[in-house]
């Protein structure tokens, strides 16, 4: 994976003035869009989308410091007016275009990026593959901001407006693993970008022949693959350090890629005021 984000970089900068089409990228690198938007994300830290605007607008300061026309320079870059080219060159430098040219700056430049695997050896990842049929996860569900990091208060509010006997009442519905109470996360931005609205749902697993009530939410899971990664201790950090090591350790050690379907958090153990827990994380995964 790590050469094909390198590969990925490279293309960038060859189409920094063209429309960039991830998808057909993606198919030329042997991977999908999917996966390798999410890939760059939890490496770069930034949304693929986000790193190509900065790449462009520190390219573009050169243009602006010419005596071209700006709006031949936002035709270049694939902007239909010199507002939108500005409102892009600004969001990057925290200037104009037009107090760039009579300023000569400030600028700020985005580098090229360079991807490297670090081998340290010193963390195992418990981790099994599950090959499941088609199932149903059913529950409570809701529109939330996605947060990288720390406890979202979203995701807390919406599970703290749930009667205790809808709890009880969904653990009782659970008939298919991963079992339990689960936390779901689906309708993910595939550039994973912080502030952008996923559907959590707390619910459980069920058959795909299980009847579903009225006043429950529903997401349809097809059969596939699973990456599952047991950790224990402090929460939500123990869960969190996992899933970043994900993209960082295990997928460019393994023969297996994303795939687009919900991300499951099942918790087997836990303190009671939630400090630490055991908890396994479900990921959609096929064959590279």
């Amino acid at each position: 994976m790590i050469a094909e984000l390198n590969r990925l970089v490279e293309l960038i900068e060859d189409h920094l003035t063209d429309d960039l089409d991830v998808a057909e990228l993606a198919r030329g690198l042997g991977t999908t869009e999917y996966h390798l938007r999410r890939m760059f994300s939890s490496l770069a830290g930034m949304p693929l989308s986000e790193y190509v605007r900065r790449r462009r607008m520190t390219v573009a300061a050169a243009d602006v410091l010419d005596d071209e026309g700006q709006l031949s320079i936002a035709a270049r870059y694939g902007y239909g007016s010199t507002e939108a080219f500005a409102r892009a060159f600004r969001s990057v430098h925290g200037v104009g275009p037009g107090d760039v040219r009579r300023n000569g700056g400030p600028l700020r430049t985005q580098p090229q990026l360079r991807f490297r695997l670090t081998v340290e050896g010193n963390i195992t990842m418990d981790t099994r593959l599950a090959d499941r049929s088609a199932f149903r996860l059913v529950g409570h569900a809701a529109r939330v901001p996605l947060i990288h990091h720390g406890v979202n208060p979203h995701i807390q509010q919406h599970i703290s407006s749930l009667p205790a006997a809808q709890h009880s009442r969904l653990k009782e519905l659970s008939g298919a693993e991963p079992a339990g109470l689960l936390q779901v996360t689906a309708d993910v931005d595939p550039d994973y970008t912080e502030g952008s609205e996923l559907t959590y749902l707390h619910g459980v697993a069920v058959d795909d022949a299980t009847p579903v009530p009225d006043d429950l939410d529903a997401i349809e899971v097809p059969a596939g693959t699973w990456a599952v990664f047991r950790t224990e201790g402090k929460h939500p950090d123990a869960l969190q350090s996992a899933w970043a090591a994900t993209a960082t350790d295990w997928f460019p050690s393994h023969p297996w890629r994303l795939r687009p379907g919900p991300s499951i958090v099942a918790v087997l153990d836990r303190a009671d005021d939630f400090s630490t827990a055991t908890c396994e994380l479900w990921l959609p995964v096929e064959r590279s």
